[in-house]
């Protein structure tokens, strides 16, 4: 970082690890565990190009680029569906959220028989965190969760998945004072944060990425003075709406002459990074960075993509959230792990949220307790440089009337379908590496490749079908599925724009009929 660059980050009052001078240089020793300490911390709707790592030079966030250097920018990193508590059960699965019926955001809740990542590291000894949002599944017995249903079927509470801690929100929250001025809506949301199964009322104003690393900041210090290896999922709100950025953030963009919808979206990552660089400094002080893992991904593309004069970025990507498009799903990532992983690369071999599980149980040394499906890959070889090809095929499927319902990546094709069946039209095929943008279909110069990836999408979709009502877990436990499998559509892709079209003509109709009634 240049000098001038750091002197006008210092002036902003952007907080940058290693060079503030608010805080200790002192680090404490600490033994160190054979085991890695593990961060997984996820963003929610940020776009791939919405870090300087990936080229942005209007969104200031030094901390993120100075820890994507010092590590692997994972270039190609996918999250497992283009919404959100799909992706986020993928993270702690490994598994498709079509084998357990999450099929998109606010449906479903994650099963007590799913075995994820906090249930295997604490029976490890490690000490499990999580902190900011959860979303799959109601947090706690009072309360549905967004999309209502009945509690006893929502439920999924964190201590069931091996977490020692949690503070938690159901869905998102703004990310600047979540519950109003001096937190004056703690008492009466109908979203509040969950900490250990107690409604939280204080210590809830000003930027919401903070309030949360006021949670595990104390965790990670209680982990260290044990000297335990510690697992903490740290998932922020920013920058999902209803997106507000702090007054501090918010000066440091607004001379620019953007709108201001632009300056909170963007102080928003700004002041996440921050944190990000707070959290940086303490493991410093803690003695504890040169033996943890720090993951950092998106759970999914932006929300409003700058394609239709919105504010997140694809870097020209097609699609967005709620799209099987790569704009939909490729998002910013980086993985920081000293001694193993050699700073300042980039891995373009695609990888996924899926692969968290397996990677981080052939570090920590943990295994399955069955054979049920691992959608994910163990992919440590690829990040340490041992190999660059992965092995597994990334699956991905979600129901949106403009993008296709199921898709493959697999080498450097990526296959989209609308059929589970046999049936192949409107198709598509694109060449992953040469063609980013998904705007060249080639499928009719590789038919056999296509034939190829849609038998093994076929026989994906019956593998998730026979997970989905239970076929996966040890007998006599007490899983239910919530509801019919979702079938496909199956019906072909050649009109999306019309589908969509008819999508929006059926929900104003909805919309009249709704007010008709309440008028009567």
């Amino acid at each position: 970082m240049k000098t001038d660059r750091r002197t006008f980050l210092k002036a902003c009052g952007v907080f940058v690890a290693g060079i503030s001078t608010g805080g200790s240089s002192v680090l404490v020793k600490s033994k160190k565990s054979r085991r890695p300490n593990v961060i997984l911390f996820m963003t929610d709707d940020q776009g791939w190009g919405d870090v300087g790592f990936n080229g942005n030079d209007d969104i200031v966030t030094p901390n993120l680029d100075r820890l994507a250097a010092k590590g692997a920018n994972l270039y190609h990193f996918f999250s497992g569906c283009p919404v959100c508590s799909p992706t986020r059960a993928t993270v702690l699965t490994g598994r498709h959220y079509f084998r357990y019926g999450i099929w998109t955001a606010n449906t479903g809740r994650l099963p007590r028989e799913e075995y994820t990542i906090p249930n295997a590291l604490q029976e490890k000894g490690y000490a499990t965190g999580h902190f900011g949002k959860w979303h799959l599944g109601s947090p706690h017995p009072d309360y549905t969760g967004k999309g209502g249903g009945e509690s006893d079927k929502h439920l999924a509470r964190p201590e069931w998945f091996g977490y020692d801690k949690h503070f938690v929100t159901h869905h998102a929250v703004s990310t600047w004072d979540p519950y109003g001025p001096g937190g004056s809506e703690a008492e009466t949301t109908d979203n509040p944060y969950w900490e250990d199964g107690q409604r939280v009322t204080e210590k809830l104003t000003g930027c919401d990425t903070r309030i949360i690393m006021d949670r595990v900041i104390p965790f990670i210090e209680t982990a260290a003075e044990n000297d335990k290896p510690f697992f903490t999922v740290i998932w922020s709100h920013a920058p999902h709406t209803p997106i507000q950025a702090g007054p501090k953030y918010r000066k440091m963009y607004e001379d620019r002459g953007l709108d201001d919808k632009k300056i909170n979206y963007y102080g928003s990552i700004t002041a996440l990074d921050d944190q990000v660089g707070r959290l940086d400094a303490k493991l410093k002080e803690l003695g504890v960075w040169d033996n943890t893992m720090f993951w950092y991904c998106s759970d999914n593309g932006p929300a409003k993509h700058t394609r239709d004069g919105g504010y997140g970025s694809t870097d020209g990507m097609r699609g967005k959230k709620a799209q099987l498009f790569n704009g939909g799903v490729c998002v910013p990532a980086f993985l920081v792990w000293p001694g193993k992983v050699k700073s300042g690369q980039t891995i373009k071999t695609p990888l996924s949220t899926l692969d968290y599980l397996p990677t981080v149980f052939a570090a920590a040394g943990a295994s399955v307790p069955d054979k049920r499906p691992i959608d994910g890959e163990n992919i440590i070889d690829i990040v340490t440089g041992k190999r660059s090809e992965r092995k597994k095929t990334i699956p991905f499927r979600f129901r949106e009337s403009q993008a296709p319902e199921l898709s493959l990546l697999k080498g450097k094709y990526r296959y989209y379908t609308n059929f589970d069946t046999e049936e192949s039209e409107g198709d598509m095929l694109f060449d992953f590496f040469g063609n980013r943008g998904e705007d060249v279909n080639i499928i009719k110069e590789k038919p056999a490749i296509a034939a190829a990836m849609r038998k093994e999408a076929i026989e994906f979709i019956r593998s998730c079908e026979n997970s989905y009502y239970g076929n996966d877990y040890p007998e006599g436990n007490s899983y239910e599925p919530m509801g019919p499998w979702h079938k496909m559509k199956n019906r072909p892709l050649s009109s999306p724009d019309e589908r969509g079209k008819k999508d929006k003509k059926d929900k104003k109709e909805r919309a009249r009929k709704k007010a008709r009634k309440r008028e009567k």
